[in-house]
C-alpha cells in the first residue's frame, strides 16, 4: 500500500499565507506518515526570492519526501529561476519499482497566469507514458493548472492553452491520476478511465466562499485508489474509490 499526500497553493508571503493553518497541516500530514508528498504549485505568492527562501524552511518541516512543480505565481519576478535553484527541477519523473510512475510537469510561463505545457515537454511526457504501458506500470501526472474546468470557480480562465492535446495524451495512455491545483477548489472528475483530481489551497487565505483550507490523500493498493479530502483541522471525506488499471 502507498499513501500520497497531495498539497497545493501555499502562497507563502507576508499577505496571503496563513502560518497557523500551515503548521496544523504539517502536523496532520506528518501524522499520516505518507510515502511521498506531491505539491502542485504556487508555493509562493509573488515568486520573490525571499519567498522561496521562506518556502524551503517551511517545506523542510514535512517528514516525507516532497516533490513539487511550479505554479503561475511561482513564475513571477524570475521565480522560475529561483524555483530551480532552491526547490528542484521544474519537470521530473519518479518510479516506485514495479508499481507506478509519477510525472511532474511545468505548466507555468514567466509572468503569465495562463498555463501551457508545450510540445517538447508533451513529447517527453508521452515517451515516459509509453514506457509505463510497455512495463505495465500505473501512472500519475502532476501539474499546477487545471486541465478541465472546475465547478464553483466562477468565470473560466487560465486553463491550459494546450489542454486538448494534453488530455488526449493522458487519456489515451489511461493515466490513473491527474493531480492539479490552481483554482483553490477541491474536485474530482473521471474522464474515460482517468481520474482528474484538483486540490484546494493548503494554507492560503485566498479562498472561495465557505471553502476552507484542505489537502488530498491517496491510498493506493494493488487493486484500488481511494481519494480522501482532508479539511485542515477538520473532517475528512471519501472523495472517491476507483479501480486501478494495472
Amino acid at each position: 500500500m502507498t499513501i500520497i499526500a497531495h498539497i497545493s497553493d501555499l502562497h507563502i508571503s507576508d499577505t496571503a499565507f496563513d502560518e497557523e493553518i500551515f503548521m496544523q497541516a504539517v502536523a496532520e500530514i506528518n501524522n499520516l506518515n505518507p510515502d511521498m508528498i506531491i505539491l502542485t504549485g504556487d508555493l509562493t505568492n509573488d515568486g520573490y526570492y525571499r519567498e522561496f527562501q521562506q518556502a524551503v524552511k517551511y517545506l523542510d518541516m514535512f517528514e516525507a519526501p516532497l516533490f513539487a512543480v511550479p505554479g503561475n505565481h511561482d513564475a513571477r519576478n524570475l521565480g522560475h529561476q529561483s524555483f530551480e535553484e532552491l526547490i528542484g527541477e521544474n519537470s521530473w519523473k519518479l518510479t516506485k519499482e514495479n508499481d507506478f510512475t509519477v510525472i511532474g510537469l511545468d505548466s507555468s510561463s514567466p509572468d503569465e497566469d495562463r498555463g501551457h505545457v508545450g510540445k517538447p515537454q508533451r513529447m517527453w511526457m508521452e515517451h515516459q507514458l509509453d514506457q509505463c504501458v510497455i512495463n505495465d506500470l500505473s501512472s500519475i501526472v502532476a501539474l499546477h493548472h487545471h486541465v478541465i474546468p472546475i465547478p464553483d470557480t466562477g468565470r473560466e480562465r487560465n486553463i491550459l492553452s494546450d489542454a486538448g492535446e494534453i488530455l488526449k495524451v493522458l487519456t489515451t495512455h489511461e493515466v490513473d491520476l491527474i493531480l492539479c491545483g490552481h483554482k483553490h477548489v477541491p474536485h474530482v472528475w473521471k474522464i474515460n478511465e482517468t481520474v482528474v483530481v484538483n486540490a484546494g489551497s493548503l494554507s492560503s487565505n485566498k479562498l472561495r466562499g465557505k471553502i476552507g483550507n484542505s489537502y488530498n490523500v491517496y491510498i493506493i493498493d494493488e487493486d484500488t485508489i481511494e481519494i480522501f479530502l482532508n479539511n485542515v483541522g477538520g473532517e475528512k471525506f471519501l472523495f472517491g474509490k476507483f479501480q486501478r488499471k494495472h
